[in-house]
């Protein structure tokens, strides 16, 4: 959704500019506190253990979000396999189970 607010253009280029530079330092700040509270974390009691807990979950979602993405192709090829039996099942002539009496 996109405000209905008005934009006014009382900026200059040069505060244009310096809200750019404060944004990158905003950006660095915030960069610099996530790593300052992962650090603490890791220096809490078991605080290490759930880092490693969380490192092992993320690689596991990144392994499943692969095989996930290969289901597609799986699917498609079932169907192709499907069909293929179906075509055939039309194309085998009718065999007659009835046994032939011997001729005496």
């Amino acid at each position: 959704m996109t405000s209905a607010m008005p934009q006014t253009s009382t900026r200059t280029k040069g505060a244009a500019s310096g809200a750019k530079a404060g944004d990158k330092d905003f950006v660095t700040r915030l960069a610099d506190v996530g790593e300052e509270a992962l650090h603490r974390l890791s220096e809490l009691p078991g605080g290490k253990r759930a880092l490693t807990a969380v490192n092992d979950l993320r690689s596991r979602v990144d392994e499943l979000g692969k095989k996930v993405r290969g289901i597609d192709a799986l699917e498609a090829r079932v169907a192709k396999l499907e069909k293929q039996v179906a075509e055939l099942k039309k194309a085998a002539p009718a065999r007659r189970s009835t046994r032939r009496k011997p001729s005496a």
